[in-house]
């Protein structure tokens, strides 16, 4: 096929996953939220519940990440440190993981990243948002939160993985004809 043929091919092709993204848009609308409690983590700073992460917002982002032994998950983060300053003017956003708060103070200062985090060990917050399988181990993912009075609402969630929405590096890779060959994410490149 030609370039211009190919090219005209591929925009009709992203013309139509717009056209998705407006029906999940509709049916998130038209979706009834959960309730959730006020979980309790550990922070760097003291212990903050579920509810004090909205700070002045009404909605929150909370990230479900594996933690520092993931460079997948790492990779995630990186970027969001990148898009964090213009995020927090619509949303509060932190993200979360298994690991004690100094381990993620120490992992989180070595990458240089700028936005909270929290730590869910010993909490049961992953497993009931669907992010720890039945079998213990830890998913990826975000959920999103709402704040309507002292009631916390979950109105939606999704998973993360290569070539989701949430990680460009997947979608650049896209653009090469062998798309990401084989590539992973690593802690560091030569």
């Amino acid at each position: 096929m030609k370039y211009d043929a190919g090219a005209k091919r591929m925009a009709a092709y992203r013309d139509e996953i717009a056209a998705i993204r407006k029906k999940m848009r509709a049916a998130l609308a038209e979706t009834e939220a959960q309730e959730v409690e006020d979980y309790a983590f550990e922070t760097a700073n003291g212990p903050m519940h579920l509810s004090e992460l909205f700070g002045e917002h009404k909605d929150l982002l909370v990230v479900h990440n594996m933690g520092a032994a993931c460079p997948a998950c790492t990779m995630w983060a990186d970027g969001y440190n990148g898009v964090h300053h213009h995020i927090v003017t619509r949303t509060a956003f932190v993200v979360s993981s298994p690991d004690a708060p100094a381990a993620q103070k120490k992992f989180a200062e070595g990458r240089g990243w700028k936005f909270p985090m929290i730590s869910h060990q010993g909490t049961t917050f992953a497993a009931d948002m669907g992010y720890r399988s039945p079998e213990g181990k830890w998913r990826p993912g975000i959920s999103a939160f709402k704040g309507e009075g002292k009631k916390i609402l979950r109105v939606s969630d999704t998973e993360l993985g290569p070539g989701d929405d949430f990680c460009s590096v997947w979608h650049m890779f896209d653009l090469l004809p062998e798309g990401a060959a084989g590539w992973r994410p690593k802690f560091q490149y030569p």
